[in-house]
């Protein structure tokens, strides 16, 4: 009995060993872009981060920050810090302000950024945060960052 629990056991073991260091290898030889600091072929200290931006009341859309507005923050307090690309996803969120019972229910954009994890960048993200406060007076801007395996 024992024997009949253990061989399959030995087989999953000898298949993850030889098959899951092949698949990693081969994803790094499919980066068809790279070759320049922008975009390695494979990429070690990476964060994945997102930032998530709430434009104002998912009820009242004519008020709350224009997406000329969520552009121009963009190319002013973006894009100069992270040029080498990101990506911008329209989302619905929500949000229990503090004192309150009932969330908000809001139109939300979610920058995603893929970069070196560096001071520097990581510095970069914060003043990106503070500068959103600042500029709507959002009491806060979430961030999630996550180790990430890029390729290009």
């Amino acid at each position: 009995m024992k024997t009949r629990l253990l061989l399959p056991a030995a087989l999953s073991l000898v298949f993850a060993v030889t098959v899951v260091p092949a698949s990693v290898a081969s994803f790094a030889q499919t980066a068809t872009l790279h070759g320049d600091r922008a975009h390695p072929g494979h990429t070690q200290g990476w964060v994945d981060t997102r930032l998530y931006f709430g434009l104002g009341l998912a009820d009242t859309p004519q008020a709350g920050v224009s997406e000329a507005d969520w552009r121009a923050f963009l190319d002013k307090e973006v894009t100069p810090r992270f040029p080498d690309g990101l990506s911008v996803l329209d989302v619905y969120g929500q949000w229990l302000n503090k004192g309150k019972t009932e969330p908000e229910r809001l139109r939300s954009k979610c920058l995603v950024i893929d970069y070196p994890d560096t001071a520097e960048n990581r510095a970069n993200i914060e003043a990106i945060r503070k500068a959103w406060k600042q500029k709507t007076g959002d009491q806060s801007v979430l961030k999630v960052t996550e180790p990430a395996d890029v390729s290009f």
